[in-house]
C-alpha cells in the first residue's frame, strides 16, 4: 500500500539531459508531421536548416524513470494508469540544449478502499545553462491498487466543462501504424506499446499509442487551428485521458472557442467514435 508520508515527501534528484536537433525531429515524426512531405508548415518542425521545436517536446524531458517502482513508496506500481497531462509554456526550447528537469510530488487523493487514490506531480523544464524556465509538466496517476492509504479526504479538482453546443472547428490527423515504434524512441519503452505479446498480456487486442503521442498530436492540432501555425502562441494545454487510442487510428480534435485566448477541446478516435482526451482546456497567446 502507498506510503503517504514516503511519497508526499520523495526526494528528487535533479535530472540534467541533453537533446540534439536530431531528437526534435524524431519526437516531431512521432507525432505524424511530415505525412505530406511537401507541407511547408510540417517541414519547419523536421528540417534543421529552420527548425522550430515542438512545444510539448518538453514533456518527454526531464524525468525521473520508474520511481514509483522503488519498494519504499508501497505504491502498486503495475496497476498504475495515466489520468491526466497538462503542460505550461513560458519560452520557446531552442533546436538543441541541455535542460534540468525538476519533479516533485504535488498532492495524493484517496478515494477509498478498493477505489484507488489519485497522485499529482509537478516537473519544471530549466534550461540548464541560462536557468530560463522553459515549461511546467503537470500529470496525475490513478493508483488503482492503493485506495484507503491514509491520505487526507479531499475532493478531486473538477474536469473543465466543455460547453454544450457543436465544436467550432474540428481537426482531422491520421496515424501511421508503426507510429507507437517510432515515438517510443522518444523515451518511453513501455513493450505494451510494441509487443504485440505483451499487449495481449496488459489485455489490448495489439500495442497500443503511447498517451502522451496522442496528447502530443493534440497540441499539434491546436497550433494548426487556435495558434495559426504559430507555435509560440501555444500557452497552456491539458485535460483527461479517457481511452486508449491504437497506431493506424484517425484522431479528430474538437475545438470551442471560449474567448480570451481559452478553447476547450476533445480527442476522439473516428473509427470507433470514441472520445480518447476529454475535458481539454488550452489557452492561446
Amino acid at each position: 500500500m502507498l506510503d503517504h508520508s514516503a511519497v508526499m515527501n520523495w526526494r528528487f534528484e535533479d535530472v540534467r539531459q541533453s537533446y540534439t536537433a536530431r531528437d526534435a525531429i524524431l519526437y516531431a515524426l512521432g507525432l505524424g508531421y511530415g505525412q505530406d512531405p511537401m507541407d511547408a508548415d510540417d517541414l519547419r518542425f523536421l528540417l534543421e536548416d529552420r527548425l522550430l521545436v515542438v512545444p510539448t517536446f518538453s514533456v518527454v524531458l526531464g524525468g525521473p524513470g520508474r520511481w514509483m517502482a522503488d519498494p519504499r513508496t508501497g505504491i502498486d506500481w503495475i496497476r498504475s494508469l495515466h489520468g491526466e497531462q497538462g503542460l505550461r509554456i513560458y519560452s520557446p526550447l531552442p533546436p538543441s540544449g541541455e535542460v534540468i528537469g525538476r519533479n516533485r510530488v504535488t498532492n495524493i487523493i484517496d478515494k477509498g478502499p478498493g477505489k484507488g487514490a489519485l497522485l499529482m506531480m509537478e516537473r519544471d523544464i530549466i534550461n540548464a545553462v541560462t536557468g530560463e524556465m522553459l515549461a511546467t509538466r503537470t500529470s496525475t496517476s490513478f493508483l488503482r491498487g492503493d485506495g484507503g492509504c491514509g491520505a487526507p479526504a479531499q475532493a478531486q479538482p473538477a474536469p473543465h466543462r466543455l460547453p454544450e453546443r457543436a465544436p467550432d472547428q474540428t481537426h482531422v490527423m491520421s496515424t501511421r501504424p508503426e507510429a507507437a515504434l517510432i515515438y517510443r524512441l522518444s523515451g518511453d519503452w513501455n513493450p505494451i506499446h510494441a509487443d504485440p505479446e505483451k499487449a495481449a498480456k496488459a489485455g489490448f487486442e495489439r500495442p497500443l499509442l503511447h498517451g502522451l503521442c496522442t496528447f502530443g498530436m493534440i497540441g499539434r492540432a491546436l497550433i494548426a487551428t487556435a495558434c495559426a501555425q504559430e507555435p509560440a502562441r501555444l500557452r497552456e494545454m491539458g485535460g483527461r485521458f479517457s481511452a486508449p487510442c491504437f497506431p493506424g487510428e484517425t484522431i479528430a480534435v474538437d475545438l470551442w472557442d471560449e474567448g480570451g485566448g481559452a478553447f476547450g477541446f476533445q480527442a476522439r478516435v473516428v473509427e470507433r467514435d470514441m472520445v480518447v482526451f476529454k475535458s481539454g482546456l488550452a489557452r492561446i497567446s
